[in-house]
């Protein structure tokens, strides 16, 4: 025979620059046949040792399942046998195929990836055992065999990588629909409601286990599920609209609201009230109106915004319409004005409102001389007469001033 050439014909290939991942290719084609007989027993014996082994493997061998991986076990043997020597010899589209497609079942049927990799693992040790000895028996000589020993592994190894890609392709593809099934089921929570029967059947759906209470978190953020997963268990997110939704289980146990403020650290976030779950419809619209009062500057972007602390502006613009006109009204003796100038007044008469008339404080507030304060507040009394001696409509303007923004974005 010319096994004794196998290691001269693998050097040559090195110099030659050839790929050698695919070292059965450096093999003798003569081997194959001396092999070929004794696969249907190897097969056997790699099926009994896996189901001997591993105990994810151990009761479904004993059915139709045990069978099918049988017949996979061969079919990869034979596949091996077949590329023996062939120097094009690359693997076929449909073996891959078939174990990209045993990787997928693995993972429907609930099996650990790593008991996938570990069954391959024992095949690969189980084959070379028995090969080797068939081989060995057959002339094949000592760098011959070390060449065989490679090239099993080598094949075993690619093997068991098209059926880890399929366990991970069906495993995305599950996670994606569970995200679809969650982004769903809380888009529907939170804008048409659900009552006590449908939600508790929608959250099996969804795979969340039903809180008594829940919070209602809105943010600027691109991954619903991952921002769920930072705030933690108990939590599950969806897209609705231009912002992401999160209900939040138990929002006022030790830590929760902690964990929330850091995983929306330097974005756009506001919590709603604490409600049953049935509710969350209120939460998320009140937490959608706290982060509007954000993007208009009545309230302070510097963190995560809670409901109870924007109670004063949530309260004082409940009403757009409302407070539009009474901006018109309150603010028609500016409307004369240039917009630079109308611009320092009204920054000025705002301060002046707030400050409760102390120039001093006015004047560190907008980084201006006192002067200059006492000159705008003079031109202001001008403009709007005993209008600023009346308390009610002192607190009408200023309540007209701070909503300004707001009604400017709108």
């Amino acid at each position: 025979m010319a096994t004794t050439n196998a290691m001269d014909r693998k050097l040559v290939r090195i110099e030659q620059g050839l790929p050698l991942e695919r070292p059965w290719q450096a093999l003798d084609p003569a081997i194959g046949p001396i092999i070929e007989p004794a696969l249907g027993q190897i097969a056997e014996e790699i099926t009994a040792a896996i189901a001997e082994e591993i105990d994810e493997y151990r009761g479904p061998m004993e059915g139709a399942f045990g069978g099918g991986v049988r017949a996979a076990i061969d079919g990869a043997l034979r596949e091996f046998v077949g590329l023996i020597g062939r120097p094009a010899g690359m693997r076929g589209g449909a073996a891959r195929a078939a174990y990209v497609a045993l990787g997928r079942g693995e993972y429907r049927a609930g099996r650990r990836l790593d008991a996938l990799q570990a069954a391959y693992r024992l095949g690969a040790r189980v084959a070379w055992r028995r090969i080797s000895a068939v081989a060995r028996a057959g002339g094949v000589d000592g760098a011959a065999l070390s060449l065989l020993a490679e090239s099993i592994f080598a094949y075993i190894d690619e093997v068991s990588a098209d059926s880890v890609a399929g366990y991970a392709s069906e495993q995305a593809a599950s996670a994606g629909e569970r995200q679809s099934l969650r982004a769903a089921f809380v888009r529907q929570l939170v804008l048409d409601g659900l009552d006590q029967t449908e939600l508790a059947a929608a959250a099996t759906v969804a795979g969340w286990e039903l809180p008594r209470l829940v919070a209602v978190l809105a943010a600027e953020h691109r991954d619903a599920e991952r921002l769920a997963t930072r705030i933690g268990a108990g939590a599950i997110g969806g897209r609705v609209e231009e912002l992401v939704c999160i209900l939040i289980g138990d929002p006022d146990a030790p830590g929760v609201r902690a964990r929330i403020g850091k995983a929306v650290e330097g974005r756009l976030a506001a919590l709603g009230p604490t409600v049953p779950v049935t509710d969350a419809g209120r939460s998320w619209a009140r937490a959608l109106r706290c982060t509007s009062l954000v993007r208009a500057g009545v309230l302070p972007r510097d963190g995560l915004v809670c409901h109870r602390d924007a109670l004063g502006a949530l309260a004082a613009f409940a009403d757009p319409e409302a407070l539009a006109e009474l901006a018109r009204e309150r603010l028609a003796p500016l409307e004369g004005q240039t917009a630079g100038a109308r611009s320092r007044l009204e920054a000025t008469l705002l301060s002046w409102l707030r400050w409760q008339g102390s120039v001093p404080a006015v004047a560190v507030e907008l980084h201006v001389h006192p002067q200059t304060v006492r000159y705008r507040l003079g031109r202001l009394r001008e403009l709007f007469g005993a209008t600023l001696e009346d308390p009610e409509a002192r607190f009408e303007l200023e309540h007209a001033l701070r909503g300004r923004p707001w009604i400017q974005g709108m």
